[in-house]
């Protein structure tokens, strides 16, 4: 018997990916990775 999930992390997952995906549409390769890094280094 499956109890109610209170974390959909497949949800979650696809909800990251679609908003990465609009915000690099309009970017190239090294732009994506420039990105990424600042992100990176702002978490930390």
């Amino acid at each position: 018997m499956r109890s109610e999930k209170k974390f959909d992390a497949v949800k979650m997952m696809r909800e990251i990916r679609d908003k990465l995906s609009k915000e690099f549409e309009n970017m190239n390769y090294e732009e994506q990775k420039r990105y990424i890094k600042e992100r990176i280094k702002h978490e930390t």
